[in-house]
């Protein structure tokens, strides 16, 4: 299978002064990983475990300690490669006196997007679902219509890969219905999905394989098949306690 993301020992340590003295934090520890093309890969842990991290060094918003990653066989960081990622954080922000319609455009213009940007934004809203509100400021927007605003975002340039970090936090059982039934459509579409979440029974509804993350440290992956003979929060919970 074609690898779409490969991480290879990959380890971050935050480093903090203070008042003479260094203090560091483990981030992530020898963290190796293959993500194939077309497949949704999740990252399950408990807060702190190092998900975030694992994120932010993929989209080069933070330097690894040590190691390195590859996207599309392309040593990162690479800007031409950045291209082909979408990115939508745990706590999309947007300025709340524009529209959802200006916001995409906006987010158009910073893109450079080539085509027919109408176009686009149309195509990308109906994907999400969000044609109905659209026109309406994001004051007016609720928490799951701003995650779907969030995810068009992320989608307006139509790129190959897609790291959510948490799409589900904080929805309520509708909102987690509609990021599932978007996620499996993004999948349809031939995206490859990499998300983190710490809730087991959303990884276990969409994803094709799933690495547990503990303290900083890939404990293991497993795939369907292993949590149709366990269940995935029972894997989870004999991982961590191990």
């Amino acid at each position: 299978m074609d690898t779409a993301i490969k991480i290879c020992d990959l380890t971050k340590i935050y480093r903090k002064r203070h008042l003479g003295r260094l203090y560091t934090n483990l981030g992530v520890r020898n963290l190796s990983i293959e993500v194939y093309k077309g497949e949704v890969f999740g990252l399950l842990g408990l807060n702190g475990s190092g998900k975030t991290t694992t994120i932010k060094l993929i989209l080069g918003l933070l330097f690894p300690t040590e190691g390195s990653i590859y996207i599309f066989d392309k040593l990162m960081p690479d800007k031409k490669i950045m291209n082909n990622i979408g990115y939508f954080p745990e706590i999309p922000y947007f300025q709340r006196f524009l529209t959802g319609e200006e916001i995409l455009r906006f987010y158009s213009k910073l893109s450079c997007i080539r085509e027919d940007i109408q176009q686009r934004i149309n195509e990308t809203v109906k994907i999400v679902n969000l044609k109905q509100d659209i026109n309406k400021k994001v004051s007016e927007f609720s928490k799951g219509m701003l995650q779907r605003l969030g995810i068009a975002q992320s989608l307006l340039h139509n790129p190959d890969i897609l790291v959510f970090d948490e799409p589900v936090s904080g929805l309520d059982p509708l909102g987690i219905l509609e990021m599932r039934n978007l996620i499996l459509l993004l999948r349809s579409k031939g995206k490859t999905i990499f998300f983190s979440s710490h809730v087991i029974s959303e990884v276990e509804k969409v994803c094709d394989r799933v690495g547990i993350l503990h303290k900083g440290e890939l404990i293991k992956i497993i795939s369907q098949n292993d949590w149709k003979q366990k269940s995935l929060e029972q894997i989870f919970i004999d991982s961590i306690k191990n």
